[in-house]
C-alpha cells in the first residue's frame, strides 16, 4: 500500500470563469477550472487566470470559487457478508 501524500492545508477548488466570447462580446461562456489549491491566496488559480488574461482573447467577466474539505484519509470496515452470484 502506498502512503498518502500530505496535502497540508490544500483543498480540491472549483472555480467558474466567466468570460466574453472574442467574436461576440455581448455573448458570456462559462469555464469550470479545479484544481487542489491553497485558501485564502489561491496560488494556482491566480497563475491559472493570469496566463487566460495573457493567452487566451476572451476577457474575463467573473470568477466563482468554491472548495470542498480537506480529503483525508479514507474510512475502512470490514464486511459482515459477502454474495457472490455467477
Amino acid at each position: 500500500m502506498t502512503a498518502i501524500p500530505h496535502l497540508g492545508e490544500y483543498r480540491l477548488t472549483t472555480a467558474e470563469i466567466i468570460y466574453r466570447m472574442p467574436d461576440h462580446p455581448d455573448l458570456l461562456q462559462s469555464f469550470i477550472w479545479q484544481k487542489l489549491d491553497l485558501a485564502p491566496e489561491f496560488p494556482e488559480l491566480r497563475r491559472f487566470l493570469e496566463f487566460w488574461s495573457r493567452n487566451i482573447e476572451g476577457k474575463l467577466h467573473s470568477v466563482k470559487v468554491g472548495q470542498a474539505r480537506s480529503p483525508g484519509r479514507g474510512r475502512f470496515r470490514h464486511v459482515s457478508t459477502s454474495l457472490r452470484l455467477h
